[in-house]
């Protein structure tokens, strides 16, 4: 029998801003699962719990978490329609945690959209690098090493979930900085108000403008309260009409 949906509390980040980062875990062993959600929950992620594919879905299209954990024979579900329904909205990585270690379920698993395939039992060490390696990855092509994204003075830090303007801590909500991290990991390029709204909010969000322009004049009100030297009170250009771009950082040599 499977245990209730949960979530597990994290610990509190040594100061403000954005907590670390979300991840679902969908497992329908109920010790296993709190094992597993208690371990990443000490060291800095949030966890939210799901024991079935119902659950699983439910949780995704409320809270948009950064990795899914993935357990693949589950109570009511294949964890493979969990992986499709996800594919068709995002590019969240899907880490699969599986007793099934023959070669033919490796390759569907990662056919149908997931990222990465652990076969249990597992080490939580490894997991852990699993995750944090997944983390790095959604920063895009202008992070570092490290997975933090560089703009100028503004730094956002993906595995922590936080972001800095001159070292300066932003307090910024789960969604604004989700918001100002998809928009910061592609510079110069125009996203259509559709697509920051199906990335940050879902599906169900797509032709919600009225969101996005709220939450984008909070960002444009906090890194500028944050800002030493003016450089991020042009950071989010505006096109009229059809959505939102990142100006291109300026060359420190010119």
């Amino acid at each position: 029998m499977t245990g209730p949906a949960r979530t597990t509390p994290t610990r509190a980040p040594a100061s403000g801003g954005a907590t670390g980062a979300h991840l679902l875990l969908v497992e329908d062993d109920e010790a296993m699962r709190r094992s597993v959600a208690a371990n990443l929950a000490a060291h800095g992620y949030r966890i939210a719990e799901a024991p079935d594919a119902a659950e699983a879905i439910r949780r995704w299209d409320a809270e948009r978490p950064d990795v899914i954990l993935l357990d693949l024979g589950l109570p009511d579900a294949e964890g493979t329609t969990i992986i499709r329904r996800v594919r068709r909205e995002a590019t969240t990585p899907i880490l699969v945690l599986s007793a099934r270690g023959a070669e033919p379920d490796k390759v569907a698993a990662l056919e149908a959209g997931a990222d990465d395939y652990v076969t249990k039992p597992f080490g939580l060490a490894e997991l852990r690098a699993r995750v944090a390696a997944l983390l790095r990855r959604t920063a895009g092509p202008n992070a570092d090493p490290t997975g933090t994204i560089r703009h100028g003075s503004l730094q956002i830090d993906v595995t922590r979930r936080i972001a800095t303007v001159d070292d300066q801590l932003l307090d910024l909500t789960p969604r604004e900085y989700e918001l100002l991290r998809t928009m910061l990991a592609q510079p110069g390029r125009l996203l259509t108000k559709a697509r920051l709204l199906r990335a940050v909010w879902g599906t169900a969000y797509a032709d919600e403008g009225h969101y996005l322009h709220v939450y984008v004049s909070r960002l444009r009100r906090k890194l500028a309260a944050a800002d030493r030297d003016g450089t991020m009170a042009d950071l989010i250009v505006a096109e009229p009409g059809v959505g939102y771009r990142v100006a291109e950082a300026p060359d420190p040599d010119a």
